[in-house]
């Protein structure tokens, strides 16, 4: 269940330390990558060189690393993770997270997620019992905070009680429990992604630059959130989403199929760039030139309109249809246009002019177009629109009681 998510451990200054060690190779073992935060007290307890062998992963330990901070370094670990992991964590940590210190890579990297956290408690047992661990106990949880622990036993200090960190197979099902206990846990998605090929000859086909990144982010975005997701992709060239019931194509015919076959869905996302034309009576040999110089002759047929299909169903519509528009031109007027003609909720329209560099890059740049109007979103990477617009569907579709 852990495979392809990705783990922000911070690793507290605690005896407990050295049993992070084995959690990574657990997480790992189950498919999860792990990103490695080593505090300065931790660092008494276990070594970056340990904690990076064993990660694979390169070790952060400061807030002010010139390198990393010249791309907001905290901002984005703090982002790219499922879930960020707090074991052991110490007295001194949670009291930094319930009152909003902010004085050190962890501290501050916790104040910046918009991820779910969850925490291992380790400390001595007069610590853990004493009245402002349990006021900031209590604050944390309300904050939303998750807690696996402590558990009951003998301490290295000697004294016996709570204050154990959980085993490491209890943090491991909790991890497991939060990153799918999420707001869409209870819901079916339906992703398209990438191009289509729609082939000439055996050899040749027409298609586009869509390299199947911001589906793929979307997908992921969805996963995080608890999910379920089935990924519709042509021949893209991105990663394709683990946890994710994958579907390959390659036309857009087959494409339409596979919709078709894949059932009810609470929401239906198109972000594939689906050809609108083939190629009629495509050769089953490759087409060869000729001695005259004549140029063969190409009969195009419309393809299916698969995003109009799906928003004007009379019966088993998704609650949600979401189109892309790709444009060269007058993006916002042609994408409005076009979620009026296909029946859609929303489209995210975008420039694909070549400048742009958007079709195949890592950046997007998206306008946002409901019934309401049109929303212009500043340019930020494939996975932070994924994030934007999977949130606003979590508005919308969300549990409220998860």
């Amino acid at each position: 269940m852990l495979n392809g998510r990705k783990v922000l451990l911070i690793i507290g200054g605690g005896i407990a330390a050295y049993k992070s060690l084995d959690l990574i190779r657990k997480l790992a073992e189950k498919g999860a990558k792990v990103t490695p935060v080593l505090t300065q007290a931790g660092s008494n307890f276990v070594t970056a060189l340990s904690v990076s062998a064993l990660s694979g992963q390169k070790v952060y330990q400061d807030l002010f690393d010139l390198d990393a901070e010249s791309e907001i370094g905290h901002i984005q670990l703090s982002r790219a993770a499922d879930i960020i992991v707090v074991a052991p964590a110490t007295a001194d940590l949670m009291a930094k997270m319930a009152n909003g210190t902010a004085n050190d890579l962890a501290s501050t990297l916790l104040l910046a997620t918009d991820k779910p956290v969850l925490i291992a408690p380790s400390m001595n047992v007069q610590m853990w019992h004493h009245k402002a661990t349990q006021r900031n106990l209590a604050r944390l949880k309300g904050d939303g905070i998750h807690v696996v622990g402590p558990d009951e036993g003998s301490m290295a200090c000697g004294e016996f009680g709570l204050g154990r960190m959980a085993e490491i197979s209890d943090i491991i099902d909790s991890i497991q429990n939060v990153l799918w206990a999420g707001p869409l846990q209870s819901r079916h998605f339906l992703v398209t992604s990438g191009p289509t090929h729609e082939p000439i000859d055996p050899v040749r086909y027409i298609a586009n630059r869509s390299s199947g990144k911001q589906g793929a982010a979307i997908a992921n975005a969805l996963l995080a959130r608890g999910a379920q997701v089935t990924f519709i992709t042509g021949p893209a060239t991105a990663d394709r989403p683990t946890g994710a019931n994958i579907i390959e194509i390659e036309t857009a015919a087959e494409m339409n199929t596979a919709v078709e076959a894949a059932g009810h869905c609470d929401a239906a996302i198109f972000a594939a760039a689906v050809a609108d034309w083939h190629v009629v009576g495509a050769g089953q040999s490759k087409v060869k030139k000729t001695d005259s110089g004549a140029l063969p002759q190409i009969e195009f047929g419309e393809n299916p309109d698969i995003l109009r299909s799906v928003s004007q169903r009379k019966t088993n519509r998704p609650e949600l249809v979401i189109g892309f528009a790709a444009e060269t031109d007058n993006v916002v007027e042609n994408a409005t246009a076009k979620r009026l003609k296909k029946g859609c909720d929303w489209i995210l329209a975008n420039d694909v002019s070549p400048e742009t560099e958007i079709m195949g890059g890592d950046t997007n740049q998206i306008t946002f177009i409901s019934e309401s109007g049109a929303e212009k979103w500043p340019e930020m990477s494939k996975f932070e629109t994924a994030n934007r617009l999977v949130n606003k569907i979590v508005e919308v579709l969300g549990d409220a009681n998860t």
